[in-house]
């Protein structure tokens, strides 16, 4: 499963993608770059949600229930987009 990190990461091998650093980038690593931000993107958006609605300290049920509410949010919040 690969893994998109933030830059803090640098230097991580193998499946954690890290965006490119440096001010002299050429056209592939800006690329690289850009669709590295819109895929985190939407993962930081549906994590501020959850945040946001304080979901997971006020559900009360079991962890089957809380995983498959969670992975909906990011496909509600991206249709709604």
């Amino acid at each position: 499963m690969k893994c998109w990190a933030d830059k803090a990461y640098q230097g991580a091998d193998g499946i954690i993608r890290v965006p490119f650093r440096g001010l002299r980038l050429k056209l592939r690593q800006r690329r690289h770059n850009s669709t590295h931000a819109r895929i985190r993107c939407l993962g930081e958006q549906a994590m501020a949600a959850l945040e946001g609605w304080r979901l997971p300290r006020e559900l009360r049920c079991g962890t089957n229930r809380v995983a498959a509410v969670v992975k909906t949010i990011p496909a509600l919040r991206h249709a709604s987009t």
